[in-house]
Parts: structure tokens; C-alpha cells; sequence
């Protein structure tokens, strides 16, 4: 073999064997060597978006994956890991405007680019369940399900509130309203109401909510971070309240009293009803409307609002602004007037579009009510404190404290109490009720884009919306259309648009909506599981893959799920809601898609910058400065190599093509190869922790495994010829025992590592293991050389995972596949717990309880002889200065204590 080790020959070399064999396909049902079957695990890392290139983050994601999905297999697992591609989408839109080319090329060339990059890297991928979601093989099945819940009533046509741009003529995301204008037209965007399909994900509110809040819920995931669980929690955000109604006589222009002469509202604080000094409405409430209408001041503040962002974070962050209508409606306890404002902050998609306002006990309120000088009354009191109304105090918004006051009735009552009699006084007067409300909205699933799956919906003139039929599946997407910012191209598609309708026959327009590319990510991973299936959504493959471990039906399905904190709530969200979905179409047997969730860091940079002459912001690549450092190593400045000139250091950040601090892994893997890049992202952190890039531990890495490498080389005739450790078992001591004990210690380790997928640990118990390897001093015996021989193939077994090429080749180059097999598939070493027994131990020797030294005795030694042994050691003799030993205390194991 050679004497150096060569990355690009070592990980050609690796693959072309893997490739040749069809390595990682699988099938299910396999079974061993024996003919029992083998235990199944899937593991699956979340899609990426084919943007263009791998990033350092998908490269420790999938690296995690595949260290997972390779120690299993080596430990007798049945593993998938397949990979697909999340191809629908805006930024392909958005690629299509910028370069004219259709989104279907671009897409079809970057995922060709990013698949040679993860076959570059080595992964265990069975490519044959490779799936794109822009494929109609698979987004046929979208259309499918869509269909089924229109029949079961989960999905459902109606109206949505939406950022309209009108000069683009399209719906455009938040996030592309850009101080409430179109992030590309630069048009004042419009807020308008238009039709669109939402599914009923509330209906599972109660069910999602118990699986991430309910221990004792038998569908608990238990195995999921606690922080996605809180996260997945708070936006169900389950609320226990009153609903309740002031009534008014405000009249429309029909006469009528609006909305029954009652302005409906939800709290949770029941208990502070009397110290309500004003109610807030959305601007698109009727009240608001009708008071808009002789109101030209309100009107262009309504006008204003509708320009503003549709979500609630927007809200909570964007400046609190209010108008009154001057309209008034009527306490429902006190008989009280109470003022009607309009709130930009208050969205009519929520509840019932109004709040009541408690300034003295809303943080909301407080601001609101202080800048528009509106009373703040207080009704809660907290022993041994003083209410301010000069500034809002925590503790007063607090319902776990204090008892009600200036509230008549309620006064002296707790929260608790306050709420329940608050509730039985309503009820009486007919007025309100205890009432749960959710955080949780459906989900509408309608885009007013082109590159999606269409809505398999044809709209006729006599039959409204018709479902199109299922033989009729899938509505294929054309993929030459090119978006020109005007809108949606289908709707100049006249081969796509004009169809007959299927119940009439007359002429009939199709949907051009398309489905939000989260319903794509819904379910991809059970597609995985039958790919191939022309003839079903899902087959025996989901069956097999997708029950959960152990069981026969119920519970999670995948055994281990893998992917960024970024997709905690709604990826996640969308994902358990489908699975649910499927579930109770009888199309798969659990409760939950994803057993166990791992939620890798991200992968960091150092940040370098600094101001151009026009005041906009100019970055710079790390490797073309040089830091400036204060005198404890820290990082204060930078100075650009080209021409010494100072920048500035904004610290580390995730890695970012704008900010010219990413790390191109196609370049990390040409110059120092795969196996490095997979060794640095799993030694430099824990999975789960962010990883600050370094290059000198890059390099470092590489170090490592040239080291690999030339230990091997240097024994190759050793290792090759040595014999089996089991022939040479009774012959095995001093270096070489100690040697084996080293081996086996470090081994119990890291596969305690592995089962908690601390793999950073794991890579330096691999360290470890050469150390010793190295650092071991042996004879020429049979012995010694079987010692040498099992050590390595443990090293080389512990690093596959992480580095597979450099492993496979020297297990074949050195003789190990001919007596343990193709190390794919080669036992995963067992720790040999008669090689962890000492014949000696050592202990520490202390004279008068001042440690002067060891001594070595024997592993069975009892107490007498540990002290005749210590009373005859040499610093015994020179530190007791000829006292007699008055008593020697011994601590098994540990130390032995002479005091003279």
C-alpha cells in the first residue's frame, strides 16, 4: 500500500467499490446471515431546498445522519437513509425573473450539482428512493390527498386576507413587505380579501397540543428537544377564557343593530372585567367600517392600517397605534360606556377581531392607554405592593397574583375565583360563557404562484369550484414558463387554463393557485419509503419503514429525524398534521411521524466588514485578513493582507453568502477531501451546539488521519499476518495486555457515545485509540502483534462512521475483509470485559497525608499486603526519616495513607 495517504485517490477508490456493489440499497424485511430478521431503523435528515450548492450546514446534518445510519448497520440494523428535494418554490421565481430561464431548469441543474456534491461526500444514501417534489409522480399524491380532505371536510374554500401587490399583481409572503411596500415593485401593497383553500388543522389542535404537553399521553415525543416542544406548544397556544359581549345599539345602514348589537371579545383575565376603560377593534371589524363611513379621519387611518404586515409578530413588534370612532358600547356588569377605538394591533383574524382594554394589567394596554391618555383603572391588588400608573410593573400583569379590587362583587377573590363568578354572571345575563381559544389558525394553503403544485380545482360558471376527478390526476404543471413580476404566467396559459368542466362539460377555467411548498415537506419522508409506487400514496414501504418501534400501530413512526431549530414549529407542525391526516384515512398506522429529534447548531464564521464611502456595508473573506488581537489572544480588529488597511470585526455569525464568510464544501473536499470535511463538523462541537469554523483545526484533522494512514502503512506486515486474538488469548501480558486494556476501555466509551449520538466525543475516543496504538511499546511475540491487530481494526471500525473512505480502504488494503467481512457490514466490536481486569493496580502513596509517590499491587491484594507493601517502599523509608509507621489507611482502589 502507499506510504501516504491521498484523500482523492483513497475516496475514488471507497466509492467505486460502494457504487459497484450497490451498497446502500435496502430493502425491507432484510435479514442476517442467520435468516432472522433484522431489526429496522430509519433515519432521515429534513430535504434541502436545491438552491445551488451544499452548504457547511448540510454537510454536518447529513454527516450526522450517515455516522448514525453506519454504526447501526454495522450492529445488525435493517437502515434507511434516503434524500430528496424540497424543488418547489419562490427562490426558483425569483431566479426565473432574475436570469429568464424557467424555474424547472434551474431547479434540474442545481439538484444535479448538489447531488454529485453529497455523493462526493461519501453518504450511505439509497438513491434509489430519490425523490423531487416538483416531480408529478409525486405531487400527483398532493393533489390527491387534497381531494380526500375536501371529502372528509378538512380542507375548505373561503375567504383570506392577503399582501397584494398591485403593480406585480401577485400575493406576496410577509417577509417581501418591505415598510409596507413590494419588496420588488416598491408599490404600496394593499391588503385584500380573495378566495383560497384552508385545511383544518384545529380540528387536531387538542391532539398535537397533549403529544408535546402531556407526559401521559402514550403519544408523548419524549425524544424531541424540550425547547421544540415548548415552541410547538406556545404557537398552538391553547387559552382557557371568557367570551363574553358589551352590548351597543349601533345601527348599519339597513337599521339594523351591528352584529346583533353585541361586540363579542375573549380573556383570559375575566377577573379584571371592571377595570376595562376602552375596547380596541381591528380595522376591518364592521364597527369600524360603519364609523369610517362619516369619518374621513378614521377612513385614512383604516387605509393606512390595510398597508401594514398580516401576521401576528408583525404586530407585536410594529408601533402601536389607535383612533377613536366615537362610538361607545355598554359594559356588560356596570352599565358603563365604554369608548371604541380602532387598533392597528389588533387583527380581525383572531377571535372576534375586538379586545377589551385593561390598561392597569396589560403591558398592551398600558402603552396604549398612557399615549392616548385614556383612564388606567386598577381592580387587582398585591400585598405589600403600590400600583404605579407611571410605569408598567411586571407583577401587575401577572394573573397568578393578588385578589381583585375596586371590582364591587369580585373584590377580595382570586383569579380563579374572580373568573368562575364572572362567568356564572354573564351566563346569567345571557351575555358569555367560559370558553377555550387557540393560537393555532388553519391552515390556508393557497399561493397566487406558479411554481407549485396546482390545485386540482376547474372553477364553471354553472357549477362553482368542481374537484377535479381523481383518473384525472395529476393537473401537470407546465415548466416553461418563465415569471415575468406580472403575476401569475398560468394565467395565461390557455392550454392550461381552459378545460371542460366534469360535471357539465361546458367550458371551465382551472384553479391557478398553487399549494404552499410546506404541504410538499408534509410527507416526503413516507414517499421515501415507496418511491417507485405508481399506484398508491403509500404502500408496504410506509408500512415497514414508518410504524413505530416495537409496535403494531400507534406512536411515532421514523426512529430518528434530523434538521434545524429553524423548522421547530411550522415544518414540524405541518408534518405531525399530515401524519395525522393520513392516519385516519387509513393510509398509515401512527399517531406521530418522527420518534426521536435531533436539532443540529449551526455552523459559524468569524464576520469581517467595514463602511463604503456611500454608507452601505462591504465584507470581506477571512482568509484575506489578518487579526488584530489584544494581549489575551481576543480578537479586537482586522487589517485586510491585501493593503494593511483596518476593518472592522463584527464577531461570528452564521455562515452567509452575503456576508463572504460561508466555506464552499466542494473546495474543502477537493483540497483536503471528504473525510477531513466530516471529521471537523463532527469533532469541533456536539451535534446539537453551534460549530465555530476553524481552519487550523481543519487542518488538524487532516493531520489525524494521514497519522491513521501511516500507522497502518508502517505495520502493514503485522497487521496483515498477525493472528486472531482468541488464538493467543492465554499469552497476552505486560504492554501488550495493558495495551488491549487501553483498546477495550476507550471502545466501552465510545459506543456509550454513539448510542447518545455524541459523536464529537466519539472522534476523540478515535484519537484516543491511536494514541495508545502508537504510544504502545511491543514485543516481536504472537501475541503482541494480535494485540496490534485487534486495536487497529477497533480504530478503524469507531472512525468509519466518520470517515468511511479512508477506513474501507485500509480495512480491505490490510486483510480485514477476508476474516470479518466487507466493513459495511463487519460486527461492530464488543467490549472484552476480561481485558478491562487489572492484574495490578496502582495507588497513590501518601506519607503523614502528603503525597510522596505510587506503588503498584497486586489487583487482589488485601489490606495486609498493601501495607507491607507501601511499608516497604522507598519513600516510606525517606519521608517517615526513620519514625516508626503508627498506621497505614488504605482506600480500595484509590490511595494508601502511611503515617509514621
Amino acid at each position: 500500500m502507499n506510504e501516504k495517504y491521498d484523500p482523492a485517490a483513497v475516496e475514488a477508490a471507497a466509492q467505486s467499490q460502494w457504487q459497484a456493489a450497490d451498497a446502500y440499497r435496502v430493502v425491507e424485511d432484510a435479514r442476517d446471515a442467520a435468516g432472522q430478521l433484522k431489526p429496522k431503523f430509519y433515519a432521515c435528515s429534513m430535504l434541502p431546498y436545491p438552491s445551488g450548492k451544499l452548504h457547511m450546514g448540510h454537510v454536518r446534518n447529513y454527516t450526522i445522519n450517515d455516522m448514525l445510519t453506519r454504526q447501526l448497520r454495522m450492529k445488525g440494523h435493517n437502515v434507511l437513509m434516503p434524500m430528496g428535494w424540497d424543488a418547489f418554490g419562490l427562490p426558483a421565481e425569483n431566479a426565473a425573473l432574475k436570469n429568464g430561464v424557467p424555474p424547472e431548469k434551474w431547479t434540474r441543474e442545481n439538484i444535479a450539482y448538489m447531488k454529485r456534491q453529497m455523493q462526493a461526500m461519501g453518504l450511505a444514501i439509497d438513491w434509489s428512493r430519490e425523490v423531487a417534489t416538483c416531480d408529478p409522480s409525486y405531487y400527483k399524491w398532493n393533489q390527491w390527498l387534497f381531494l380526500k380532505m375536501l371529502e372528509a371536510g378538512i380542507a375548505e374554500r373561503r375567504t383570506q386576507v392577503v399582501n397584494w401587490d398591485p403593480v406585480d399583481q401577485t400575493v406576496l409572503a410577509n417577509e417581501q413587505v418591505i415598510d409596507g411596500k413590494g419588496w420588488r415593485s416598491g408599490a404600496v401593497v394593499e391588503k385584500r380579501e380573495i378566495p383560497g383553500y384552508y385545511l383544518a388543522i384545529t380540528k387536531y389542535a387538542e391532539e398535537l397540543l397533549s403529544a408535546v404537553a402531556n407526559p401521559d399521553d402514550p403519544s408523548y415525543l419524549s425524544g424531541w428537544p424540550e425547547r421544540v416542544r415548548l415552541m410547538q406548544e406556545n404557537w398552538i397556544g391553547k387559552s382557557e377564557g371568557v367570551r363574553f359581549a358589551f352590548p351597543h345599539d349601533i345601527r348599519g345602514a339597513d337599521g339594523l343593530p351591528i352584529q346583533g348589537g353585541k361586540l363579542h371579545v375573549f380573556t383570559t383575565r375575566a377577573d379584571t372585567i371592571m377595570g376595562v376603560t376602552f375596547c380596541a377593534v381591528a380595522p376591518e371589524h364592521p364597527l369600524a367600517t360603519h364609523a369610517a363611513a362619516s369619518n374621513p379621519a378614521l377612513a385614512a387611518f383604516i387605509a393606512e392600517c390595510a398597508q401594514g404586515g398580516t401576521t401576528e409578530a408583525e404586530l407585536a413588534t410594529q408601533e402601536k397605534k389607535g383612533l377613536a370612532t366615537g362610538l361607545f358600547v355598554t359594559h356588560p356588569l356596570t352599565g358603563a360606556q365604554v369608548e371604541v377605538w380602532v387598533g392597528n394591533y389588533v387583527l380581525m383574524s383572531y377571535g372576534d377581531g375586538a379586545v377589551m382594554g385593561v390598561p392597569a394589567h396589560d403591558e398592551r394596554d398600558f402603552a396604549f392607554a398612557k399615549k392616548y391618555g385614556l383612564a388606567i383603572q386598577q381592580v387587582v391588588a398585591i400585598e405589600g405592593e403600590a400600583y404605579s400608573t407611571d410605569a408598567w410593573a411586571e407583577s401587575y400583569g401577572d394573573k397568578q397574583r393578588g385578589v381583585c379590587v375596586n371590582s364591587g362583587v369580585l373584590d377580595g377573590l382570586t383569579h380563579k375565583q374572580a373568573v368562575a363568578k364572572v362567568s356564572e354572571l354573564l351566563g346569567a345575563l345571557g351575555l358569555g360563557e367560559k370558553k377555550t381559544t387557540w393560537r393555532l389558525r388553519d391552515w390556508g394553503i393557497s399561493r397566487q404562484r406558479y411554481w407549485g403544485t396546482p390545485i386540482p380545482i376547474i372553477h364553471c360558471d354553472d357549477c362553482g369550484p368542481v374537484p377535479v376527478p381523481e383518473q384525472d390526476l395529476p393537473v401537470v404543471l407546465p415548466i416553461d414558463c418563465v415569471p415575468d413580476g406580472s403575476g401569475n404566467p398560468l394565467r395565461l396559459r390557455s392550454d392550461f387554463l381552459n378545460v371542460a368542466c366534469p360535471r357539465c362539460a361546458k367550458p371551465a377555467r382551472r384553479e391557478t393557485d398553487t399549494m404552499d411548498t410546506f404541504v410538499d415537506s408534509s410527507w416526503y419522508f413516507m414517499r421515501y419509503c415507496d418511491a417507485q409506487n405508481s399506484d398508491a400514496m403509500v404502500g408496504d414501504g410506509t408500512r415497514y419503514w414508518m410504524r413505530g418501534s416495537g409496535q403494531a400501530a400507534g406512536g411515532s413512526g421514523m426512529d430518528q429525524y434530523i434538521g434545524g431549530i429553524e423548522h421547530a414549529i411550522l415544518h414540524l407542525l405541518y408534518a405531525r398534521f399530515w401524519t395525522k391526516v393520513m392516519r385516519d384515512l387509513k393510509l398509515v398506522q401512527v399517531d406521530e411521524p418522527f420518534t426521536r429529534l435531533l436539532t443540529q447548531g449551526m455552523v459559524l464564521n468569524h464576520i469581517y466588514s467595514r463602511r463604503t464611502d456611500k454608507g452601505g456595508i462591504e465584507y470581506f473573506w477571512p482568509h484575506d485578513v489578518d487579526n488584530v488581537l489584544d494581549a489575551t489572544g481576543k480578537i479586537i480588529g482586522a487589517t485586510l493582507k491585501a493593503d494593511g488597511s483596518a476593518i472592522d470585526y463584527q464577531g461570528v455569525g452564521t455562515m452567509s453568502k452575503s456576508k463572504n464568510n460561508g466555506v464552499d464544501p466542494q473546495d474543502l473536499i477537493n483540497s483536503h477531501g471528504a473525510d477531513t470535511a466530516r471529521l471537523f463538523v463532527m469533532f469541533a462541537s456536539p451535534p446539537e451546539q453551534t460549530l465555530e469554523w476553524n481552519d487550523s483545526a481543519v487542518e488538524g484533522a487532516q493531520r489525524f488521519l494521514k497519522r491513521v494512514w501511516g500507522y497502518g502503512a508502517k505495520h502493514e506486515a503485522v497487521l496483515q499476518g498477525a493472528a486472531d486474538i482468541a488464538s493467543v488469548a492465554a499469552d497476552i501480558a505486560g504492554d501488550a495486555r495493558a495495551l488491549r486494556r487501553e483498546v477495550h476501555t476507550v471502545l466501552r466509551q465510545i459506543s456509550h457515545d454513539y448510542e447518545r449520538m455524541q459523536y464529537n466525543t466519539v472522534v476523540s475516543g478515535a484519537m484516543k485509540l491511536l494514541n495508545a496504538l502508537e504510544g504502545a511499546k511491543l514485543d516481536a511475540s504472537a501475541a503482541s502483534a494480535a494485540v496490534m491487530r485487534e486495536g487497529y481494526s477497533v480504530l478503524l471500525r469507531a472512525l468509519y462512521p466518520a470517515c468511511p473512505h479512508i477506513a474501507q480502504v485500509m480495512w480491505n488494503e490490510l486483510g480485514y475483509d477476508t476474516r470479518l467481512g466487507e466493513l459495511l457490514d463487519a460486527p461492530w466490536p464488543a467490549v472484552d470485559e476480561a481485558a478491562l481486569v487489572r492484574d495490578e493496580i496502582e495507588l497513590v502513596l501518601q506519607v503523614n497525608g502528603k503525597t510522596r509517590g505510587a506503588i503498584t499491587v497486586p489487583a487482589s491484594a488485601d489490606k495486609a499486603a498493601i501495607e507491607a507493601i507501601a511499608g516497604a517502599s522507598e519513600e516510606v523509608a525517606r519521608f517517615a526519616e526513620g519514625r516508626p509507621i503508627k498506621k497505614v489507611i488504605v482506600v480500595p482502589g484509590r490511595l494508601v495513607n502511611v503515617v509514621a
